[in-house]
């Protein structure tokens, strides 16, 4: 199967260091979903794939031509941003046809696209209007009209729903993963900071931190077995916890006031000290084990609550709205099956627990 190979992919301002030493693979097709903190370089890894960032060495090579030394101007690219960019002046029908007519393409042929995609994005009530008569997502889904009506190899989205209300963006992840899910022609490449985006959409998943690529595989495995604990962090929303302790004496011991019994995952590890994760969705609340709240929040259905465990924050989130106090006690159940284990001192992954999907299932 035909790749994208990226070499060796440095972009520096000086003694800034925006991307270091990037080698990763991209697919010819289907979807890529870039996600990273803020500044990891996901907006830079972007622009260099567009042909608008210079870099100070590496190569993206397909079919034996490297496309760094094509211009921008003759990449086939199609870019949607945060900021969602129209032509205030133009209708969306028009706005939608600008590329097109750039292109050379007859009427009938831009006539039969917009009709294509206007259908595909919920667009067609609206295509006599200006961009001032639009709400937020209908403006966003005009711009991603007009690059998605592009002949193009590359489709890249920077965070294209970041300043979108939570309606909208839950309903626009779902169109995108309609409209992606079949992408044969061409690869989409997705920057983002959610893990949710990731999962939704699916596909191919490539961690940046720091200008670093610190893991890249289908979606599943990602989540599954993080390469390290930025990974667990970085791909888990909440993050997953990090706690140090040992396994000592058959136990894994977390502390004075947490200890369960040694999971059977964890059975061929040495005694010693280790990082240990566990998402929040795998604690419960109602147990032996008890701690402090620091912070509740309740996020539509879900009740996120931020624990002081001994000095240590522990984040567990639980369904349903469940009200809580600052400074109230509770108990609550660690799922001693579900933790990980990651070297303390470089943070690599040791250990994981068995694979199941969302159902509970394995897979």
């Amino acid at each position: 199967m035909m790749t994208y190979a990226i070499r060796n992919l440095t972009v520096a301002e000086g003694a800034a260091i925006h991307l270091d030493g990037l080698d990763v693979e991209l697919p010819a097709s289907g979807v890529v979903t870039v996600i990273g903190r803020t500044l990891s370089g996901k907006t830079t890894f972007l622009k260099v794939l567009a042909g608008l960032q210079a870099v100070r060495s590496g190569s993206l090579v397909r079919d034996g031509v490297d496309l760094l030394k094509i211009p921008a101007w003759k990449r086939r690219v199609g870019m949607v941003y945060q900021q969602f960019v129209n032509y205030p002046h133009l209708n969306v029908r028009d706005n939608i046809a600008f590329p097109l007519k750039r292109a050379g393409c007859t009427p009938s042929e831009i006539a039969a696209k917009i009709t294509y995609v206007s259908d595909l994005l919920g667009l067609g009530p609206y295509l006599d209007r200006r961009p001032a008569e639009l709400s937020g997502g209908q403006q966003q889904r005009v711009a991603l009209a007009r690059a998605l009506v592009k002949d193009t190899d590359f489709l890249l989205l920077d965070e294209p729903l970041v300043n979108l209300d939570y309606k909208l963006r839950e309903q626009l992840r779902d169109e995108f993963r309609r409209i992606f899910r079949d992408s044969k022609d061409r690869l989409v490449v997705y920057a983002t900071t959610e893990p949710a985006e990731a999962m939704i959409l699916q596909g191919h998943v490539i961690i940046l931190h720091e200008g670093k690529v610190i893991q890249t595989g289908d979606y599943r495995d990602v989540f599954h077995y993080p390469a390290n604990t930025i990974a667990a962090q970085v791909f888990n929303d909440p993050p997953m916890n990090l706690l140090d302790g040992e396994i000592a004496s058959g136990r894994l011991i977390l502390g004075a006031s947490l200890a369960t019994p040694l999971p059977a995952h964890f059975s061929t590890l040495a005694p010693g000290r280790y990082t240990f994760g566990l998402r929040a969705t795998d604690l419960v609340l109602g147990g032996e084990f008890s701690a402090t709240v620091a912070l509740a929040e309740v996020n539509g259905s879900l009740t996120v609550l931020h624990l002081d465990l001994d000095g240590r924050n522990l984040v567990l989130e639980e369904e349903g709205v469940h009200l809580f106090q600052l400074g109230d006690r509770i108990g609550f159940t660690p799922d001693s099956g579900r933790f990980y284990a990651f070297d303390g001192a470089t943070g690599t992954l040791i250990a994981a627990p068995p694979r199941r999907s969302v159902s509970g299932q394995k897979d």
